[in-house]
């Protein structure tokens, strides 16, 4: 059973939220908060597998809402999607590097909207290849070129996992990663956990904001 825990400040829009996926036999609301400071209140007494936090609210935004859930060690396990009105903005993108997971437009199909909360839940990033380029292009300064296997870009990470993040960036799923290495899906899985354990990313979305800030993939390469 997924456990999802709802933020947002409009009633109407938990409400709505709520009947959703108070119809999916897998999904559970645990809890509903009106503002961050509550979210985070929430989310440490039912420690939900998924928080879907509005990014502007009174008292606390999403963002700090967001920042004090990835800093909680109890909250490990806690994926935050944050949800806006605004599509791709510099919020969303300061919300990402706070430790979320991804982030929803609200006016998201139902069909859409509960595949995320899966795909939360699983750990992945909601961050398609069109989402990513967009995050780079507009936010991220263009940093000196270098080649994927040089040891000085992310020294902690042996070639290979360097070579993993570079297609997690590129917005390739396990799958395909392992397609492009030549190995198999689990391997490439490895790859990739070990990768984000030894950069403390959360999940996908942290080590594409660490390959692009550490200059180990530029803006447009490809």
């Amino acid at each position: 059973m997924i456990r999802v825990l709802l933020v947002d400040d409009q009633r109407l829009l938990r409400s709505g939220f709520r009947a959703l996926l108070d119809l999916e036999d897998d999904i559970e609301v645990v809890a509903e908060a009106s503002d961050g400071a509550e979210g985070v209140a929430l989310a440490r007494e039912h420690r939900p597998d998924v928080a879907l936090i509005d990014i502007r609210m009174p008292v606390m935004d999403g963002i700090e809402a967001t920042r004090r859930i990835a800093a909680d060690p109890d909250l490990a396990g806690t994926h935050v999607v944050i949800l806006t009105n605004y599509g791709f903005d510099e919020y969303v993108f300061d919300a990402l590097r706070a430790g979320a997971a991804g982030f929803l437009v609200k006016d998201v199909v139902p069909e859409d909207f509960l595949h995320a909360v899966r795909v939360a839940a699983r750990g992945d990033a909601l961050l398609a290849p069109s989402v990513t380029r967009r995050l780079i292009q507009r936010y991220m300064a263009e940093p000196p070129s270098r080649p994927v296997d040089d040891a000085r870009t992310l020294p902690e990470l042996t070639a290979r996992e360097r070579e993993a993040v570079v297609l997690v960036a590129q917005g390739l799923s396990n799958e395909e990663i392992a397609k492009r290495m030549v190995i198999s899906p689990l391997t490439a899985k490895t790859h990739v956990n070990r990768a984000m354990t030894k950069l403390d990313a959360r999940d996908r979305a942290q080590l594409v904001i660490h390959a692009y800030e550490s200059g180990l993939v530029t803006p447009g390469a490809r």
